[in-house]
Order: structure tokens, then sequence, then C-alpha cells
């Protein structure tokens, strides 16, 4: 594990993540693998020095905004380290959005610059018009008329580059918020974020090394999936790309392949390769794996069980934020309470509060909030949920934990997504964690519904298996097995049985979505 450097004024983020390798003798090791292509950090650099000047020459300075779109693939990584390496300002956003959306995020990030793909071009093209700031359309592919192609643009660019005297405290790289709740927030994040953030997660949790390979399912465009970015230029290892959806089939394919040795995925995709590996024993080896993280909702135990059954590997839950940067709450090795999230890793500093603002003790739910100099410092052009969220030095997470007596966190949902049922608060997570442990479910979400009285209830939206058909009898068994797990006034009032569930592009439910479906039907 690397020594965090000296933080001087002049700090550039692409120059430690990517220069410092080469520096330290890694050039001709391995950094990507991308397909039957293999990429060494000194051929990362040199493409990344050809974006760079390529950017340069298109007339962009530093600040200003590059948007990515593009699939896990090398020519992101070109671009997000090349736009740093000038002192602009990388911006990847989903690929699974709509075009009114990409209007949205490149309007409000005032992006100069977008680097696409072919597929996902004509997505852009149907709001060209109304893009007030974009100059320069480019693609990784066949362009269409007035588009640039990628590889021409930086196939004449020169090789050498001079990284850009960026402060450390300059803007780095965005991150558009996943939406849980509303419109997404332009997340700002500095050249010295990720050296607050990452060194901790990486040395206690991953316990990563050059060694490594990563492969994450969720992808580098939003903060989750960053870790097949960040955490491998932090340590030297290598990222497994793969610009194809984590389907289980896909995930199982590549595991067996590549043999990468970190996993990184979310709870849902967890159980769709158990159920996959179920049906099809042996036909898979997922033998490389010796860590295995999950986030971006809470992991229910029953898929924590299963995991650690089949595979005699524990999935390490943790919890983080696109605000935060990074996961600052993680079950370590050997250190584990299934069903929890873990404990809080060296170098933050949280609280739980009530309604008020007072702590709470230990084993009663509170507001967490974060002290970390990795947080964002604001959201671009959102003052006002800039004030909300952020304190001085502490960020309101918005999420509810409770702290048991041995410092493990057990999470209790979005505070926005608490309810009453009878004027106790009921948290939607540990119903849904419930309800997954029936055979007859395959996904859940759980929020409040009033009943004939005008009182709050748990309304229940499922998903059923394959092999089970939503009638009256299903949902009263699945009103009966939450009663026989938990406190009566618990349980689901009312089950909806549904194909699917709205979810952000990291996995997670959206539950105001839910709520809108109740109040339209």
């Amino acid at each position: 594990m690397f020594k965090m450097p000296e933080m001087t004024d002049w700090f550039n983020l692409g120059d430690f993540m990517l220069d410092r390798h080469i520096r330290e003798g890694r050039g001709n090791k391995a950094a990507i693998y991308y397909k039957d292509k293999v990429i060494t950090y000194a051929e990362l650099q040199e493409a990344a020095n050809k974006t760079g000047n390529a950017l340069l020459e298109l007339g962009i300075e530093e600040e200003n905004r590059v948007i990515i779109c593009l699939p896990d693939c090398p020519e992101f990584l070109y671009t997000y380290f090349g736009a740093m390496r000038i002192g602009a300002v990388p911006v990847p956003i989903s690929t699974m959005a709509l075009p009114q959306d990409y209007k949205y995020y490149l309007n409000d990030s005032r992006a100069k610059v977008l680097v696409t793909d072919d597929k996902l071009a004509p997505n852009f093209t149907e709001v060209a018009r109304e893009l007030k700031y974009l100059r320069h359309f480019i693609v990784v592919g066949t362009p269409e008329p007035g588009q640039r192609n990628f590889d021409d643009l930086i196939k004449e660019a020169s090789s050498s580059l001079e990284v850009a005297k960026t402060s450390k405290d300059d803007m780095a790289f965005w991150l558009y918020s996943s939406g849980t709740t509303g419109t997404p927030k332009g997340v700002v994040h500095l050249h010295h974020d990720v050296l607050h953030l990452l060194p901790s997660y990486c040395e206690n949790v991953l316990q990563i090394t050059e060694n490594d390979i990563v492969y994450s399912a969720s992808k580098m465009y939003f903060s989750y999936g960053r870790n097949s970015m960040e955490s491998v230029f932090v340590s030297g290892a290598a990222s497994l790309l793969v610009p194809e959806l984590p389907k289980p089939v896909t995930v199982a394919e590549i595991i067996t392949k590549y043999k990468p040795t970190i996993y990184f995925s979310i709870p849902t995709s967890y159980m769709g390769v158990l159920d996959l590996l179920d049906k099809e024993e042996g036909k898979y080896d997922l033998s490389s794996l010796r860590k295995c993280i999950s986030a971006g909702e809470a992991l229910p135990k029953v898929i924590f069980d299963r995991w650690k059954e089949k595979f005699g590997v524990e999935i390490l839950d943790g919890i983080g934020s696109t605000d935060v940067g990074g996961i600052y709450i993680s079950s370590l090795p050997g250190k584990i309470k299934s069903g929890s999230c873990g404990v809080l890793l060296p170098g933050f500093e949280v609280k739980l509060t009530d309604e008020d603002g007072k702590e709470v003790p230990d084993n009663e739910v509170g507001v967490l909030w974060m002290n970390n100099d990795g947080t964002t410092p604001f959201y671009w052009r959102k003052h006002e949920k800039s004030k909300d969220a952020i304190h001085g030095e502490w960020f309101n997470t918005g999420d509810q934990f409770y702290r048991d007596s041995d410092g493990f966190f057990w999470f209790s949902g979005r505070a926005d997504d608490m309810l009453k049922a009878g004027g106790i608060w009921v948290s939607p997570v540990e119903v849904e964690g419930i309800l997954l442990e029936h055979p007859a479910v395959l996904e859940c979400g759980v929020v409040g519904n009033v009943d004939e009285s005008n009182l709050e209830k748990p309304l229940a939206f499922v998903v059923p298996r394959e092999g089970y058909t939503a009638s009256p009898e299903l949902e009263k068994e699945l009103q009966s097995f939450v009663r026989s797990k938990t406190a009566h006034y618990k349980y689901p009032r009312w089950v909806k049985f549904v194909n699917e569930l709205p979810r952000t592009a990291t996995g997670k439910v959206q539950r105001y979505k839910l709520r809108s479906l109740l109040k339209s039907s």
C-alpha cells in the first residue's frame, strides 16, 4: 500500500493514479484487460496523453466539463484521464438514460465536449438542437455528419503531455447522483478527495495489491462502479472492463474466462448469479474470487448465507454514496455480522441523530452524518440542496442506521423512505429482507400506503420467481411469513405483484416511483 503523498498546493489526481505507476516501475504491467486486449500502464498513459492533447487542440481549457457516456471500455479511461491531466473536468453519465435526461446533463454541466459511442449517439442527436453549450460531438465507432471519430481525433496527437498544474482543491471530476429521490444532482469532487477516501478502504477491506484483477459488474459511470477504476489505479492493480450488461450468464462467463480476484456487485446481481449456478451446477468456475463486495443497497442475509455456503467466500457488504465518493462503513474480512453493513472505516467520523439533531444512543435509529475531507464540497447549481446536506465539516447522508454495542451499523433505509405503522417507525429494508427469504420472491420493494382510516401501513411490491403465480393465496402466505419473523405491525397489509421494480442505474429501488404508482392507481 502506498504512502499518502504530501499535499502541496499542486496536485493532479490524473498524475497520481497514472504517472506515479510509471515512476514506480509498473509501466509494463497490465492496467486493463478488455476483451482479448491487454493494455499496460505505459500504453494507458500514452493514450491518455494523446486524448488530452486532442482536447487541447479543440480549445478545451481548465475547468471545462467533458461528458463521457460510454460503456466500460479503454476509451472511457483515455478520456477520463486525458481530460483530468489538462485540468478539464470529466463527467461520466449513465448509458441507460433517455434523450431528455441527456439534455439535462449536458445543459446543466455546460459541457463543451461529449464522448459517446455510435450505439448511444442517436439519444443525443434527438435533442441536439436543444443543447446550449455542446461544441464537439465525439464518437467511438462510426460517426454521423457533424460528429468526430475518436480514433481519428487522437491518432495524430502527441503522446507527450505536461500535466496541468492543478491545485488539490480544484475540481477533478463530477458525478451525477443516481436519482433515488428525484432530479439528479451534479456532485463535485476535488483532486484531493480520492486520497481521503480510498486508501482506508483499499487497505482494510479489499487488502488489494498490484497482483489483483478487479471486475465490477456495476459500471464506471456511477460511483460504486468506479471501484474498477479508482481502487485499481490507487493500488497499481489491473481492471477487467466488460461493456455488456451484467446479466447472470455474462458475469459467470467473464469470471470463468478471465479469473478476476476481486468482484464488485449488488445484491440483486448476486442473487441472479446464485440462481443461475443452481440451475447449471458445474458449468462455471468462480474459484478465482478471493474478495466479493456488495453495496448500492442493503445485502439481505439470505444472499450472504447462500453465497458463503456455495463458494466459501464472504460477501463484504458496505455503504457509501456518490456525495461521499466512496464506501465508509463496511464489513471487514473476519469481522462480519450477517445483515449488518459493517463497521466504520479508519479515517471517517460519524454520528447518528434524531429529528431534533441530537445524537441517539446505541441500538436506536438515527440519521447518519459523516465527516471526511473527501466528501463533495457542494452540488453544482443546487445551492439550497448544498445547504441542506453540508454543515461545515459534517455531511448529512440522509440514510438511517442504528449502531449496536459492538460498533456494527445496521441500515434502516433512507430518511425519506421510513414509514410509521401504528405510530412506530418501520424500516422498509427490514421487511424487504424478510420477504426475500421466501422462495416465491425474486425482488421486492416496500413503501407506505394509507388504509381506509387514513393510517399509514406497509405495502409490498413483489416480483414473483419463475414457477410462482400471483394470487390472493400467495399474498396471504407472504403476509403470514413476515408476521412469523418480525413484529406484527411491520407485516405488509397489501402485496402488489409486478413484473419489475423501478431501479436506478446502480440497482437501487426507486421507492418514490413506487409511491407514485400508488397515487396514480
